[in-house]
Protein backbone atom coordinates (compact mmCIF):
# COMPACT_ATOMS: atom_id res chain seq x y z
CA UNK A 1 0.00 0.00 0.00
CA UNK A 2 0.84 3.89 -0.87
CA UNK A 3 -0.09 6.85 0.82
CA UNK A 4 0.71 10.36 0.46
CA UNK A 5 -1.13 14.42 1.27
CA UNK A 6 -2.51 16.13 -0.62
CA UNK A 7 -3.22 19.99 0.68
CA UNK A 8 -3.31 18.15 4.25
CA UNK A 9 -5.44 15.58 3.32
CA UNK A 10 -4.88 12.03 3.53
CA UNK A 11 -4.98 9.97 -0.04
CA UNK A 12 -4.42 6.56 -1.18
CA UNK A 13 -2.44 5.92 -4.08
CA UNK A 14 -3.75 3.56 -6.12
CA UNK A 15 -2.40 2.61 -9.52
CA UNK A 16 -2.50 5.84 -11.51
CA UNK A 17 -5.10 7.59 -9.28
CA UNK A 18 -4.58 9.30 -6.18
CA UNK A 19 -7.63 8.79 -3.96
CA UNK A 20 -9.09 11.18 -0.88
CA UNK A 21 -9.29 8.85 1.79
CA UNK A 22 -12.01 10.70 3.80
CA UNK A 23 -14.41 11.20 0.56
CA UNK A 24 -13.93 7.48 -0.06
CA UNK A 25 -14.59 6.03 2.82
CA UNK A 26 -17.74 8.49 3.24
CA UNK A 27 -16.30 9.62 6.52
CA UNK A 28 -15.32 6.15 8.32
CA UNK A 29 -11.50 7.67 8.51
CA UNK A 30 -10.67 11.32 8.76
CA UNK A 31 -8.84 13.79 6.34
CA UNK A 32 -6.31 14.55 9.52
CA UNK A 33 -2.94 11.94 8.12
CA UNK A 34 -2.40 12.08 11.68
CA UNK A 35 -5.51 10.69 13.08
CA UNK A 36 -5.51 8.28 10.25
CA UNK A 37 -2.12 6.77 11.69
CA UNK A 38 -4.19 6.37 15.13
CA UNK A 39 -6.27 3.81 13.17
CA UNK A 40 -3.88 2.36 10.87
CA UNK A 41 -4.85 -1.41 11.53
CA UNK A 42 -8.29 -0.71 10.20
CA UNK A 43 -7.29 2.05 7.74
CA UNK A 44 -4.96 -0.97 5.92
CA UNK A 45 -7.91 -3.65 5.98
CA UNK A 46 -10.33 -0.90 4.43
CA UNK A 47 -7.73 -0.41 1.95
CA UNK A 48 -6.85 -4.00 1.03
CA UNK A 49 -10.19 -3.67 -0.51
CA UNK A 50 -10.13 -0.67 -2.79
CA UNK A 51 -10.60 -0.72 -5.87
CA UNK A 52 -7.77 1.57 -8.12
CA UNK A 53 -10.32 4.26 -8.89
CA UNK A 54 -12.42 6.62 -6.26
CA UNK A 55 -13.11 10.43 -5.14
CA UNK A 56 -9.99 12.14 -6.53
CA UNK A 57 -7.55 14.35 -4.21
CA UNK A 58 -7.99 18.26 -4.23
CA UNK A 59 -5.25 19.78 -6.38
CA UNK A 60 -2.40 21.14 -4.82
CA UNK A 61 1.47 20.21 -3.91
CA UNK A 62 2.18 17.01 -2.72
CA UNK A 63 3.22 17.25 1.34
CA UNK A 64 5.15 14.89 3.06
CA UNK A 65 3.35 11.53 4.09
CA UNK A 66 3.02 12.06 7.52
CA UNK A 67 3.34 16.63 7.80
CA UNK A 68 2.29 17.28 11.93
CA UNK A 69 4.08 14.29 13.46
CA UNK A 70 4.29 14.93 17.04
CA UNK A 71 8.00 13.81 17.56
CA UNK A 72 10.72 13.46 14.77
CA UNK A 73 13.48 11.77 15.38
CA UNK A 74 16.91 12.06 13.42
CA UNK A 75 19.87 9.70 13.89
CA UNK A 76 23.41 10.68 13.42
CA UNK A 77 26.53 8.43 12.22
CA UNK A 78 24.48 5.99 11.28
CA UNK A 79 26.68 4.81 8.04
CA UNK A 80 30.26 3.40 8.98
CA UNK A 81 31.55 5.41 5.95
CA UNK A 82 30.23 8.87 7.02
CA UNK A 83 31.22 8.48 10.30
CA UNK A 84 35.12 8.11 8.83
CA UNK A 85 34.71 10.87 6.41
CA UNK A 86 33.84 12.61 9.54
CA UNK A 87 37.24 12.12 11.47
CA UNK A 88 34.69 9.90 14.15
CA UNK A 89 34.93 6.54 15.14
CA UNK A 90 31.56 4.52 14.40
CA UNK A 91 29.56 4.88 17.62
CA UNK A 92 28.29 1.97 19.74
CA UNK A 93 25.50 4.13 20.72
CA UNK A 94 22.49 6.29 19.06
CA UNK A 95 23.33 10.01 18.19
CA UNK A 96 19.93 11.32 18.27
CA UNK A 97 18.98 14.85 17.65
CA UNK A 98 15.68 16.26 16.07
CA UNK A 99 14.16 18.21 13.12
CA UNK A 100 11.61 21.15 14.35
CA UNK A 101 8.21 19.89 12.99
CA UNK A 102 8.28 23.28 11.09
CA UNK A 103 10.98 22.38 9.21
CA UNK A 104 8.90 19.93 7.33
CA UNK A 105 8.04 19.82 3.67
CA UNK A 106 6.87 18.34 1.10
CA UNK A 107 8.81 16.62 -1.81
CA UNK A 108 8.83 19.01 -4.17
CA UNK A 109 10.10 22.58 -3.37
CA UNK A 110 12.22 25.27 -3.31
CA UNK A 111 14.85 25.34 -1.10
CA UNK A 112 15.75 28.97 0.67
CA UNK A 113 19.20 29.00 1.47
CA UNK A 114 19.57 31.09 4.72
CA UNK A 115 23.26 30.94 4.77
CA UNK A 116 26.31 29.74 2.75
CA UNK A 117 26.87 26.29 4.40
CA UNK A 118 23.68 24.34 3.68
CA UNK A 119 24.87 20.53 2.73
CA UNK A 120 22.59 17.22 1.77
CA UNK A 121 22.06 14.34 3.50
CA UNK A 122 19.86 11.77 2.10
CA UNK A 123 18.19 9.90 4.26
CA UNK A 124 15.31 6.86 4.61
CA UNK A 125 12.52 7.95 6.66
CA UNK A 126 10.58 5.42 8.96
CA UNK A 127 6.90 6.42 9.83
CA UNK A 128 5.49 4.67 12.74
CA UNK A 129 1.87 3.15 12.30
CA UNK A 130 1.75 1.75 15.90
CA UNK A 131 2.31 3.26 19.71
CA UNK A 132 6.06 1.85 20.35
CA UNK A 133 7.36 1.56 24.16
CA UNK A 134 10.03 -1.05 24.89
CA UNK A 135 9.62 -3.11 21.78
CA UNK A 136 12.21 -5.48 20.97
CA UNK A 137 14.22 -5.27 17.45
CA UNK A 138 12.40 -8.70 16.36
CA UNK A 139 8.91 -7.04 17.01
CA UNK A 140 9.54 -3.67 15.50
CA UNK A 141 8.82 -3.62 11.84
CA UNK A 142 4.78 -4.35 13.32
CA UNK A 143 4.50 -0.86 14.53
CA UNK A 144 6.18 0.85 11.36
CA UNK A 145 3.36 2.66 9.11
CA UNK A 146 5.96 2.84 5.91
CA UNK A 147 8.66 4.07 4.92
CA UNK A 148 9.25 7.46 2.88
CA UNK A 149 12.71 9.25 1.12
CA UNK A 150 14.00 12.10 3.22
CA UNK A 151 16.85 15.36 3.57
CA UNK A 152 18.48 16.52 6.39
CA UNK A 153 19.60 19.48 4.85
CA UNK A 154 21.83 21.10 7.09
CA UNK A 155 22.90 25.02 7.65
CA UNK A 156 26.39 23.88 8.85
CA UNK A 157 27.73 27.20 10.31
CA UNK A 158 24.85 27.07 12.40
CA UNK A 159 25.33 23.54 13.51
CA UNK A 160 28.79 24.33 14.72
CA UNK A 161 28.12 27.40 16.48
CA UNK A 162 27.90 28.22 20.58
CA UNK A 163 29.67 26.44 23.38
CA UNK A 164 27.78 22.83 22.17
CA UNK A 165 26.82 22.01 18.47
CA UNK A 166 23.32 22.66 17.60
CA UNK A 167 22.73 19.57 15.56
CA UNK A 168 18.79 20.66 15.49
CA UNK A 169 18.69 24.10 15.06
CA UNK A 170 21.23 23.95 12.58
CA UNK A 171 18.64 21.63 10.85
CA UNK A 172 15.49 22.98 11.26
CA UNK A 173 15.19 26.17 8.82
CA UNK A 174 11.80 26.19 7.05
CA UNK A 175 12.17 23.54 4.27
CA UNK A 176 15.20 21.91 6.09
CA UNK A 177 13.28 18.04 6.10
CA UNK A 178 11.55 17.08 2.71
CA UNK A 179 9.77 14.03 2.67
CA UNK A 180 7.59 12.07 0.19
CA UNK A 181 6.78 11.38 -2.15
CA UNK A 182 4.63 8.62 -0.76
CA UNK A 183 4.62 6.34 2.07
CA UNK A 184 5.24 3.05 0.84
CA UNK A 185 4.59 -0.22 3.75
CA UNK A 186 7.54 -2.77 4.70
CA UNK A 187 5.07 -5.63 2.70
CA UNK A 188 5.98 -4.08 -0.76
CA UNK A 189 9.72 -4.62 -0.48
CA UNK A 190 11.60 -8.16 -0.79
CA UNK A 191 13.67 -6.75 2.23
CA UNK A 192 12.83 -3.15 4.07
CA UNK A 193 16.01 -3.19 5.48
CA UNK A 194 18.33 -3.40 2.21
CA UNK A 195 17.38 -0.72 -0.28
CA UNK A 196 19.18 1.54 -2.35
CA UNK A 197 19.44 5.15 -1.68
CA UNK A 198 21.22 8.08 -3.51
CA UNK A 199 21.81 12.18 -4.16
CA UNK A 200 22.34 13.66 -6.52
CA UNK A 201 23.10 17.72 -7.06
CA UNK A 202 23.21 19.09 -10.63
CA UNK A 203 22.73 15.25 -11.64
CA UNK A 204 26.04 14.11 -10.17
CA UNK A 205 25.65 11.39 -7.90
CA UNK A 206 27.02 12.68 -4.52
CA UNK A 207 26.03 9.91 -2.13
CA UNK A 208 25.03 6.54 -3.21
CA UNK A 209 24.75 3.20 -0.61
CA UNK A 210 22.35 0.79 0.65
CA UNK A 211 20.53 1.01 3.45
CA UNK A 212 22.02 -2.53 5.25
CA UNK A 213 24.79 -0.46 5.55
CA UNK A 214 23.16 1.20 8.54
CA UNK A 215 25.34 0.36 12.09
CA UNK A 216 21.78 0.52 13.42
CA UNK A 217 18.89 -1.19 11.05
CA UNK A 218 15.21 0.55 11.17
CA UNK A 219 14.22 -2.40 14.12
CA UNK A 220 17.65 -1.45 16.94
CA UNK A 221 16.66 2.05 16.21
CA UNK A 222 13.22 1.41 17.27
CA UNK A 223 13.93 -0.92 20.10
CA UNK A 224 16.48 1.68 21.21
CA UNK A 225 14.26 4.94 20.99
CA UNK A 226 11.26 2.89 22.36
CA UNK A 227 13.56 2.09 25.62
CA UNK A 228 13.54 5.56 26.34
CA UNK A 229 9.90 7.04 25.06
CA UNK A 230 7.25 5.99 23.77
CA UNK A 231 7.29 6.23 19.38
CA UNK A 232 4.09 7.43 18.29
CA UNK A 233 1.58 6.67 15.46
CA UNK A 234 2.59 9.49 12.42
CA UNK A 235 6.50 9.77 14.34
CA UNK A 236 9.26 10.23 12.00
CA UNK A 237 12.26 8.52 12.64
CA UNK A 238 15.39 10.31 9.95
CA UNK A 239 18.08 7.40 10.03
CA UNK A 240 20.97 8.91 9.08
CA UNK A 241 23.11 9.34 5.94
CA UNK A 242 25.67 7.77 3.85
CA UNK A 243 29.00 9.25 2.75
CA UNK A 244 29.54 11.95 0.67
CA UNK A 245 28.10 15.07 2.26
CA UNK A 246 29.45 18.41 0.92
CA UNK A 247 31.15 19.21 4.50
CA UNK A 248 33.46 16.35 4.35
CA UNK A 249 34.70 17.12 1.03
CA UNK A 250 37.92 18.93 -0.17
CA UNK A 251 37.25 21.23 -0.89
CA UNK A 252 34.30 21.30 1.08
CA UNK A 253 31.35 22.06 -0.99
CA UNK A 254 27.68 23.85 -0.37
CA UNK A 255 24.55 24.61 -2.10
CA UNK A 256 24.12 27.48 -4.23
CA UNK A 257 21.14 29.58 -5.66
CA UNK A 258 20.22 27.36 -8.69
CA UNK A 259 21.72 24.47 -7.77
CA UNK A 260 18.92 21.02 -8.02
CA UNK A 261 19.08 18.24 -5.47
CA UNK A 262 17.67 14.87 -6.19
CA UNK A 263 17.01 12.19 -3.21
CA UNK A 264 16.30 9.14 -4.26
CA UNK A 265 15.41 5.87 -2.57
CA UNK A 266 14.36 2.02 -4.37
CA UNK A 267 10.86 1.32 -4.46
CA UNK A 268 9.43 4.85 -3.03
CA UNK A 269 10.35 7.43 -5.52
CA UNK A 270 12.23 10.67 -5.22
CA UNK A 271 12.16 14.11 -3.74
CA UNK A 272 13.79 17.11 -5.87
CA UNK A 273 14.75 20.69 -4.86
CA UNK A 274 16.22 23.74 -6.04
CA UNK A 275 17.95 26.14 -4.10
CA UNK A 276 16.93 29.71 -4.05
CA UNK A 277 18.64 32.40 -2.52
CA UNK A 278 17.09 34.22 1.04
Amino acid sequence: MRTTTRSGRMCLVAGESVIDVARASAGRFPADPLEVFEDWEAFRSWAAGREESGPEAPAGPDGGPSPTPRQVFAIGLNYRDHAEEAGLAAPDSLAVFTKFATSLTGPDTRLTLPGDCVDWEAELVVVMGRRAEHVAAEDAWSHVAGLSVGQDYSERAVQAAGPAPQFSLGKSFPGFAPTGPVLVTPDEFADPDDLAIECLVNGESVQKSRTSSMIFPVPELIARLSAVCPLLPGDLIFTGTPAGVGHARTPRRYLSPGDEVVTRIEGIGQLRQICVAS
